[in-house]
Formats: structure tokens, sequence, C-alpha cells
């Protein structure tokens, strides 16, 4: 019965997905048949490449990966470095600092938009990558509090062990806090990847010209540029999009649960 249970569960779960699939590969006037086929007769891979063509696929994918990966550098350089200060650091007004770096997790990030557009404009950033990649390299509250309460997991011992062998607080962050962090350093490279990917509001302010567009812009393109939308098109550029990430969540979920697992077991 449980197993019954789960596989209604998966069928309702992955029919959107499938429906996309076969959306994508049929032509445009059988999109909207009644009843709806399907399995389309005839299959037609072509829809890919006119899509891929339509978006300019090689160019938003590049920016869109630039964007992702900086993204993820910085996220990961960012918050590791400040969740080590306020988990390995002594030092004071440190806990009252920690508070308004949480403080910050009340305040939506579209609240921010506008004064940020106000400093990229005022800096030649505006149609530029520059807005969707410099400010990951300060950090996110959410991120920052997830990996500190991981290192608190970590014992103080070793970094005891680790000054008697003559390291620094960059080497007890380097050699000793880091290799023992993957788990939550999985959990942030997953949800800065997610987060990057799939971004529509951001760059929708910031970018104004099509050489610039990332992924989740471009799919815009095909509903502002057509008359009417194509939805064989439409689907097969979303599916394309959607593959990184349901590859890169398949690739790496142990990391994923993992860190889920035992992030916040000291507090």
């Amino acid at each position: 019965m449980g197993l019954l249970v789960v596989a209604l569960g998966a069928a309702l779960v992955l029919a959107p997905l499938l429906w996309m699939l076969s959306t994508s590969l049929k032509a445009e006037g059988m999109v909207m048949l009644i009843p709806p086929q399907w399995i389309p007769d005839p299959i037609r891979w072509r829809n890919y490449f006119d899509a891929f063509e339509f978006m300019n696929g090689i160019t938003v994918y590049r920016n869109t990966i630039t964007v992702t990966a900086v993204s993820m550098v910085g996220q990961l350089l960012a918050s590791t470095l400040v969740a080590f200060g306020f988990s390995r650091v002594q030092a004071p007004g440190r806990d009252k600092l920690f508070i308004l770096v949480l403080a910050g997790l009340m305040l939506p990030y579209q609240v921010t938009l506008i004064p940020q557009f106000s400093l990229f404009r005022k800096m030649g950033w505006v149609d530029t990558l520059l807005p969707l990649v410099v400010p990951a390299f300060a950090g996110g509250p959410f991120f920052i509090f997830l990996v500190r309460q991981f290192f608190l997991s970590i014992p103080l011992e070793m970094d005891d062990a680790a000054r008697i062998d003559g390291c620094g607080y960059f080497g007890i962050y380097w050699r000793i806090i880091l290799p023992l962090s993957r788990p939550v350093l999985g959990v942030v490279a997953i949800q800065t990847f997610m987060n990057q990917w799939n971004d529509f509001m951001r760059p929708l302010i910031f970018l104004h010209s099509s050489r610039n567009y990332t992924v989740a812009l471009a799919l815009r393109s095909f509903t502002a540029d057509y008359g009417m939308t194509p939805w064989h098109l439409l689907m097969a550029a979303s599916l394309t999009a959607l593959v990184p990430c349901i590859v890169l969540f398949f690739m790496a979920q142990r990391y994923f649960i993992q860190g889920i697992v035992v992030t916040g077991m000291k507090g």
C-alpha cells in the first residue's frame, strides 16, 4: 500500500515534466489538440535546435554559467570567512554583530533592489553582469548562519592543536575547518547555483541588452517577441534550462542531505 501511494505521488510530481517533454517534441499545430496527445507523432527533435537558435543559446548560456559560477565562488568565500569569524574568533561585540546579520533574514531582497539599482547606475554597472555577481562576495545572511552553525559543531580542540603546530587563524580556516565542512559547502554551492540559474527579477532590472541576457530572461522572449506563444519551442527551451538543475541535484544530493542533517546540531 505504501509503495502504491509513493508511486502515485511520483506520477503526480512527474506529470508536468512529462507533459513538457511531450509538448517540446510536437509540431506547432498539435500542441492544443483535444484530447491531448501524450506521444507526439511525428517526433520533432528540430524544436530544440530552433529554440536554441531563437534564444541565442550560446550567448545566453555563457552569461548564465558565468554569473552562476562566479556567484558560487563569491558566496562560498564570503560566507565561510564571515562564519569562521563568528564561530571561532573571540572578539568584543561578536554576538551583537551576528544578531545584526540575522536581522538581514527579515529583509526581503526585493526591498533592496531599488537602492541597489541607484547605486549600480551611479557606478556604471547597469546592463553588465557585475550587479549579478559582485553582491555574492558580500555573503548572504542565511548562508552565513548555516555555515556558522556547522562550524560550531567542529570541536575547538582542533583549533588548539593547530595553533600548537604553528597555524594562525587563516591556517586553521584553510587547513582544518574547510576540509571538514564539505557537507555544508555543498549545501551553499547547490542553493547558490539554483538561485542564480533560475533568477529572473534581478536580471530583469539590471540587464537591458540581449547580449547580456541570462536563461530566465531569454525564456521570456518567447512570449514577448511572438504574436502567439510557440509553446512547443518554449517547452523545449524550458526543458533544456531545467536539465542542469536536475543533474546537479542528483550528482550532489548526498552532500545536500548530509549538510541539512548535520547543520544546526550545535547552537
